[in-house]
């Protein structure tokens, strides 16, 4: 069957961290720097619109096209070019979603439902930044601006109306959450990482994202303190400081893992003490622990363990998945809303047509017909209903057409005049 060059269809084609693995993904990364150039070239190809999305979590295309085969292939034959490999030797590697499959799966990436991470905040923004780059690039119509609209209209319902990323769901965003609570906005807050456990550096990477003003790192061994500060791209100190080091940090981390606790009550004392009360946030990340539980007693200082933080972490990870289910349905009604409004649109230029071809024969019999009412009607019923007979005549006298398209035709002929 011949594409119908008239309409434009959504398509989608990528890999995820389901369909790929991450080595592919990497392979197929495209950066920041070379969305314009990777843009440009499928403009050149005909998919004179489409936005790239590259993620931790996937590398998609999605397109709007009216020939699904030839955009497939040239999204295809993009993507191998991008990771230096033959297009069949990626076809079993990526997925293709067309249609209203394609803007399902849009809406559910724009709400975070498709992550790794289900809710994770940060995927709605990298949305928009490509969708930003496309725009830049000149490959974003009026199509494909009513598709990522509608997008985000889902993505903000999911987000007002259910918890999908209300809890924390690692370790890490736990602590963060918790810092968060505690001190408020932590562009305001010290941070202090003693040791350089690898738990250690995940929790501290994460508070630095989530815009820690400053950092300092101190270990039993300077060299991997400095190599760490230099990672973590923040400051390094002598461990022996560490007294001076608690009075000047709202947060400390912990991750020594030595056979003796590196903390006591009474380094927390004295150091609340010096900070007017103001209070502490320690997170212990050792193995075996590093802190002392009986710093927990001290008035001001709250202390979390990695138990405690994997329980949180628990917890939210039950509430997203239960939440994602009420998202899904939220998704569903957005997507069917979306493709029932694209159909209307799409019906919009042959209803302008059809109306004008009848308001042309109007006045044709019009003059015809001089001022006689009963001819001029007579004419008109006549002259409209004269083609639409004739090729219901052909139909359904055989020709080319099947029983079952002679009788979708006249469904449809009774659909569209309410003739039951």
């Amino acid at each position: 069957m011949s594409a119908d060059h008239s309409i434009l269809r959504p398509i989608v084609v990528g890999a995820n961290h389901r369909s790929s693995s991450l080595a592919l993904r990497d392979a197929l990364f495209v950066d920041d720097a070379a969305q314009a150039a990777f843009l440009a070239a499928l403009r050149d190809v005909g998919l004179s619109q489409a936005i790239a999305l590259s993620t931790c979590d996937r590398v998609e295309v999605l397109a709007v096209h009216h020939d699904m085969a030839y955009a497939e292939a040239m999204l295809m034959a993009a993507l191998a070019e991008r990771a230096n490999l033959h297009p069949e030797t990626l076809a079993g590697e990526l997925y293709t979603l067309v249609d209203q499959a394609a803007v399902r799966h849009c809406f559910a990436v724009t709400a975070s439902l498709d992550s790794l991470v289900i809710g994770e905040p940060h995927v709605l923004g990298q949305v928009k930044a490509c969708h930003r780059m496309a725009r830049d690039a000149g490959v974003c119509g009026a199509e494909l601006e009513n598709l990522l609209a509608a997008a985000y209209g889902a993505a903000k319902r999911v987000r007002s109306e259910t918890a999908v990323a209300e809890r924390p769901v690692s370790i890490a965003s736990a602590a963060v959450q918790f810092a968060r609570d505690l001190h408020g906005d932590l562009a305001e807050c010290e941070g202090l990482l003693l040791g350089a456990g690898d738990m250690g550096e995940l929790v501290a990477e994460s508070l630095l994202a989530a815009g820690l003003r400053r950092l300092v790192v101190a270990a039993p061994r300077q060299s991997r303190a400095e190599a760490l500060a230099e990672s973590l791209n923040c400051h390094f100190a002598a461990f022996e400081e560490m007294p001076q080091l608690l009075v000047d940090s709202d947060i400390v981390l912990t991750s020594v893992s030595s056979r003796h606790t590196v903390i006591a009550p009474d380094h927390i004392q004295v150091a609340l003490r010096k900070r007017r009360r103001k209070p502490m946030f320690l997170v212990d990340a050792g193995i075996p622990g590093d802190i002392d539980p009986a710093v927990n007693r001290v008035d001001g200082a709250f202390l979390y363990d990695l138990t405690d933080l994997e329980r949180v972490a628990m917890e939210g990870r039950a509430t997203r998945e239960a939440a994602a289910r009420e998202a899904w349905s939220i998704i569903d009604a957005e997507v069917g809303l979306f493709v029932k409004g694209r159909a209307a649109r799409a019906a919009v230029p042959a209803i302008v047509a059809l109306r004008g071809h009848f308001e042309a024969t109007r006045e044709q019999i019009l003059e015809e017909a001089q001022e006689d009412a009963e001819r001029a009607t007579r004419l008109l019923v006549n002259r409209l209903l004269h083609d639409p007979s004739e090729v219901m005549k052909e139909i359904a006298s055989g020709g080319d057409a099947t029983a079952a398209e002679w009788e979708a035709a006249e469904r449809l002929l009774r659909r569209l005049f309410r003739l039951e």
